[in-house]
């Protein structure tokens, strides 16, 4: 009897207030350029992100200054270096690394660490 070779599957994690790295979705999901926006088992919506070098970013997905949940389908960009996302509504920018607002420093939104882990299927 001949077994097929394991599947790796990548995928993206975040790390949660609550500790440890908690699994959010496939690699695949994601496209440079576009967010995708998942649910935690907390409730809790984020705003995931590809970078351009391959790296994933997680933000809150819940735009503090209209209060709708529509991080994810903002514009990506950078300034500085850093990479941002434009709220798709009044355009604030917040930074991807650390959910700063680059528009209005008194304002930012959650950020999580993530990373992009291979798995075995």
């Amino acid at each position: 009897m001949t077994h097929a070779p394991a599947r790796t599957v990548r995928r993206v994690e975040i790390r949660t207030a609550a500790g440890g790295w908690h699994p959010v979705c496939d690699l695949g999901l994601l496209t440079h350029g576009r967010g995708v926006a998942a649910l935690l088992p907390d409730g809790t919506q984020v705003a995931l992100f590809l970078g351009r070098t391959g790296e994933a970013y997680a933000i809150g997905n819940r735009d503090p200054f209209t209060g709708a949940y529509v991080l994810s389908r903002g514009l990506l960009g950078s300034a500085g270096g850093r990479p941002f996302v434009a709220s798709p509504l009044l355009k604030q920018r917040f930074d991807l690394g650390n959910g700063r607002c680059l528009d209005d420093d008194e304002v930012a939104v959650p950020a999580y660490p993530a990373r992009i882990a291979e798995v075995g299927a």
